[in-house]
């Protein structure tokens, strides 16, 4: 379905990019310090891991369940809506001393509704800007910003008032994703009749670049979860203050925001397979800087600029991928397959293979292992790149 010029302007651009902001702006305070307000329960590592994991296991089922419901409805921005209100609503469960049982379960509902957002989002953003990455980029942007000024501000706050007032800032933050989306466009697409609904996606991933893409997405992200779920309890355990944690994870979204910015003049050099291979490289060396390096604070901030490619260029080729092989009608299924596939089941494994690693071996090792993910994705992203090729015209 051809896109409609009226849709693809700033004005409609705008609100998508506060409720990135406002969105990352609950993820930059909420999974860098989830780890050390469960820590300040008085909570083993084993059993914080497991927690932590609720997030990546609702990304197993979720996001595809809501991808297909948007699929069939064209209801995507009503969707955000009902998904932040629940979400809101959910939090209030983490005032409740109820132990570790109940805040598996407020979490395990408040990440329901929060793990399928970004995936209607980039849905609804990849139809707006039509294959314009420079676009993308510079709306995606505001999402990074937002969760910098968040992991400065919580990590400030929680050296001086202590971790307390987490649950606050769930509801603060969440009240302002639920803000964002009433300011989106009401934009429905056309809903998807039965005969084009039971066209099936099976035949998409039956392509052997699809499968291998798909693969490189596991073994990188599930690499990055040993960053999204230790590093924070990583640097606590070598002496650095909430606020050196803070700000190293604020330049990671400094980079990203610089790359998010200027990729539309970059990102074209080279085709999206090609960087695939060049965002495993930097995984591997992000990784194994980490694991060997932890205790130079230098080396930790450079270690934390290759973000930059590791996350935020892999990010944007993996959604270019994503619109090329799941074109229209099965773009809500395609995006919600990234999820499910790389922060579902790769965070699922992650995090869990992670937490073991870390409490019987330490965390250096865990980085190690983290780097040993990211040679596979290696493997795997450039076998993409010969398929791809050789699957070009000449």
């Amino acid at each position: 379905m051809a896109r409609p010029p009226e849709v693809a302007g700033p004005r409609q651009l705008v609100p998508f990019a506060a409720l990135s902001a406002t969105y990352f702006a609950h993820i930059g305070f909420f999974n860098p310090y989830l780890p050390l307000w469960l820590k300040s329960l008085g909570l083993p590592i084993t059993v914080i891991s497991l927690l932590a994991s609720v997030q990546s296991l609702t990304r197993v089922f979720a996001p595809y369940a809501w991808g297909a419901l948007s699929d069939h409805t064209g209801e995507r921005v009503k969707l955000l809506r009902i998904s932040a209100l629940v979400a809101l609503a959910a939090s209030a469960g983490l005032w409740w001393p109820g132990g570790a049982w109940w805040i598996a379960l407020v979490l395990l509902l408040l990440f329901t509704h929060t793990s399928s957002m970004m995936s209607l989002t980039e849905a609804a953003m990849a139809h707006l800007v039509a294959g314009d990455w420079g676009r993308y980029g510079r709306v995606r942007l505001w999402g990074s910003a937002g969760f910098m000024v968040t992991v400065f501000a919580a990590g400030a706050w929680f050296e001086r008032f202590g971790m307390g007032s987490f649950p606050a800032w769930t509801a603060v933050t969440l009240a302002g994703v639920l803000a964002c989306t009433w300011w989106l466009p009401n934009v429905k697409e056309a809903a998807h009749h039965a005969q084009v609904e039971r066209e099936p996606i099976l035949p998409v991933l039956r392509q052997p670049a699809v499968r291998w893409f798909f693969a490189s997405l596991l073994f990188h992200v599930m690499a990055h979860f040993a960053i999204y779920g230790f590093f924070s309890l990583y640097l606590d355990s070598l002496g650095y203050s909430k606020a050196t944690i803070g700000a190293l994870w604020a330049v990671s979204v400094v980079v990203e925001i610089a790359w998010f910015y200027v990729q539309g003049r970059f990102i074209g050099r080279l085709s999206m397979e090609k960087w695939l291979v060049v965002c495993a490289v930097a995984t591997i060396l992000r990784m194994a800087m980490t694991a060997g390096l932890g205790g130079w604070l230098a080396a930790l901030y450079l270690a934390q600029t290759l973000h930059a490619l590791s996350f935020a260029t892999h990010h944007t080729a993996c959604i270019a991928m994503v619109s090329k092989h799941f074109p229209g009608r099965m773009r809500g299924r395609g995006q919600a397959l990234f999820t499910v596939i790389g922060y579902g089941f790769g965070g699922v494994a992650g995090v869990l293979a992670g937490g073991a690693i870390a409490d019987r071996w330490g965390f250096e090792l865990l980085y190690a292992a983290a780097a040993v993910l990211g040679l596979l994705a290696l493997g795997c992203a450039w076998r993409v790149r010969r398929l791809e090729s050789r699957a070009a015209p000449v």
